[in-house]
C-alpha cells in the first residue's frame, strides 16, 4: 500500500507526490522540468456514479531505490514486470492524479497493485486507488507510462463486498485456484444477458480482484499487493462514505459477505491463452517485444 500526502496543488508546476514506504519513511518525487507534456485528460460520465476517463502521461521521473529480492530466481521474474522497475509506480500514481477530482473524489488514501479478474476469467494488471469518496480502477501501460483508462466507482454506491474462493460451473473446463474480493454497486446482483456473454463488455456492476502473482516476493512489493489489507481499508472507506454522503431514496450501508465468487465460464479458451501468456500484464516478452 502506498499512502499519499496531498499537500501540493495538482495544477502547480512544481506539483509532486509524497509517498510513505512500508517502513513509514517519506519518499518525495517530482516530474523533471517545470511543465507536463500531454497531461490533458478527458472525462465521460456514465450512469450510476461510474465514470471512465483516459489520459496520456508525461516525462519519466528520477530513479529511486529498486526493490530488493534475495532469491535470484524470483529476482529474474520480478524484472520481467515493468511495474517493479525503479520509479514506475511513482510515475503511474503521479499521472493518475490528473484525473482525481478533489470535489468528487477527495484526497487519495492509498494505492494498490492488484489483478482484476473479468467475467470471462481474464487476468488484468490494475492500479487501484482508494480516495475519500471513490474507488478508482486504473488500466495503466507500465511500458509506455500511459494511463489508458480509469473507472470511477462512488464509494456510497457500493452495496456489497464479497470475499471467498473462486467458483465455476460444474462442467467448466477453465478454472482457477485461490480467493478474491468482489465489489458490487448500484444494487445489481447480475449483469444483463448480453453483457454476461460479451467477452469485451465493460458495463458490469461489479469488479473482482485477486493478488498480483509477485505479491509475496518482497516486503515492499507485498505492501502494495496484500488483498486482506486492501479489503479492510476498502470496507472502512465504504462505510465512512455511506455515513457522510448517503444516497437519497435508498437504503444505505454495505453488506460484507464471505461466499464463493462465481465466474461463469465453460470452455474458457480465450482466458486460457490470455492468462498463460500473461497478456494482461506489462512484461518483457523475449524477442517479440512491444
Amino acid at each position: 500500500m502506498l499512502q499519499l500526502n496531498d499537500t501540493v496543488e495538482p495544477d502547480s508546476p512544481s506539483a509532486g507526490v509524497a509517498l510513505l514506504d512500508a517502513e513509514g519513511e517519506e519518499v518525495v518525487f517530482t516530474p523533471e522540468g517545470t511543465g507536463r507534456s500531454g497531461g490533458q485528460g478527458s472525462l465521460s460520465v456514465a450512469a450510476s456514479g461510474l465514470v471512465r476517463s483516459s489520459t496520456v502521461c508525461c516525462s519519466p521521473l528520477q530513479a529511486i531505490t529498486p526493490f530488493r529480492v534475495h532469491n535470484p530466481t524470483m529476482q529474474a521474474k520480478v524484472k520481467e514486470y515493468f511495474v517493479f522497475r525503479p520509479g514506475t509506480i511513482e510515475q503511474a500514481v503521479n499521472d493518475i492524479r490528473i484525473v482525481v477530482m478533489p470535489t468528487e473524489d477527495g484526497e487519495v488514501q492509498s494505492v494498490w497493485l492488484l489483478v482484476e479478474i473479468d467475467h470471462w476469467n481474464n487476468e488484468k494488471e490494475r492500479l487501484v486507488l482508494i480516495t475519500d469518496k471513490s474507488l478508482l480502477i486504473c488500466k495503466y501501460d507500465f511500458i509506455n507510462l500511459q494511463c489508458q483508462q480509469v473507472i470511477r466507482v462512488s464509494l456510497n454506491a457500493v452495496d456489497t463486498v464479497s470475499i471467498g474462493e473462486f467458483l465455476f460451473p460444474p462442467k467448466s473446463l477453465n478454472r482457477r485456484e485461490g480467493y478474491g474480493i468482489r465489489v458490487q454497486w448500484d444494487k445489481r446482483s447480475r449483469p444483463s444477458f448480453m453483457n454476461r456473454w460479451n467477452p469485451w463488455s465493460t458495463d458490469m456492476p461489479y469488479a473482482t480482484f485477486t493478488e498480483h502473482p509477485m505479491a509475496n516476493v518482497d516486503e515492499k512489493i507485498a505492501s502494495l499487493c496484500q488483498l486482506d489489507n486492501f479489503k479492510t481499508q476498502l470496507i472502512q472507506a465504504v462505510k465512512k462514505a455511506h455515513k457522510e454522503c448517503p444516497l437519497l431514496g435508498r437504503a444505505n450501508g454495505v453488506l460484507v459477505l464471505e461466499q464463493p465468487l462465481l465466474i461463469e465460464t465453460y470452455l474458457g479458451l480465450m482466458s486460457f491463452i490470455n492468462n498463460e501468456a500473461k497478456l494482461g500484464y506489462s512484461i518483457t516478452r523475449g524477442r517479440i517485444g512491444f
